[in-house]
């Protein structure tokens, strides 16, 4: 599990079990940050990797599950684990509600807490690489000339270089010049790995024109 970019975030206003969760981690090589309270925290400023967020429910000032709301709100997403000594369903099911990966009750068993950040790191892993593709994806789809870019929008919504010529007064020869222009500007293999180019970047009719 130790991987030296990431990060866990411990939030617990009891000393001891801070000091005991923070000894565990760090036994295992993680990297691991504690603090007392979500306004504690809020004053870091955390490392760019991978990193999930143990809580505790009933903290001062902020409670976990208001932190947890306010961070879906802001679309920050880092995944959570909740830990308490003082839960019920209720909270239990808000938690989840919101996208905890656990819900965990005080005492709980070092191998359960310690698979939950497993699960944790993995999910922001993943979706930290796949915010990564996307955004060189959209700087390919930018660098794409306005033409390119618009005749992409119609080969990906399937038609042919003859319809999309006549569309836009062009020769046909002039849209497969731009189209292999375009397909070599994405790194896209083929016809259907550019489709699927234009489903991650959402494009519509409007996508090609220029702004």
């Amino acid at each position: 599990m130790p991987d030296t970019n990431s990060t866990v975030f411990v939030i617990d206003d009891d000393l001891d079990v801070r000091s005991s969760v923070g000894r565990l981690l760090r036994s295992l090589g993680l990297d691991t940050q504690l603090f007392a309270s979500v306004s504690d925290f809020l004053k870091y400023d955390p490392p760019d990797g991978p990193s999930c967020l143990v809580l505790d429910v009933r903290l001062p000032g902020r409670s976990g599950l208001d932190f947890q709301r306010e961070l879906a709100a802001a679309k920050k997403e880092i995944p959570i684990i909740f830990v308490t000594g003082h839960g019920d369903i209720p909270m239990s099911v808000q938690a989840m509600k919101g996208g905890a990966i656990e819900f965990l009750t005080k005492p709980c068993r070092d191998q359960d807490l310690l698979d939950a950040i497993e699960v944790g790191l993995a999910r922001d892993r993943v979706r930290r690489e796949s915010e990564k593709a996307l955004t060189s994806l959209r700087e390919r789809f930018q660098a794409l000339t306005s033409r390119e870019r618009e005749i992409m929008v119609h080969v990906t919504q399937g038609r042919l270089c003859k319809q999309i010529a006549g569309d836009l007064g062009v020769a046909d020869a002039t849209v497969k010049v731009h189209r292999s222009h375009l397909m070599r500007k994405m790194k896209a293999r083929s016809l259907p790995e550019l489709s699927r180019m234009a489903d991650k970047l959402k494009l519509g009719p409007e996508s090609g024109r220029s702004a």
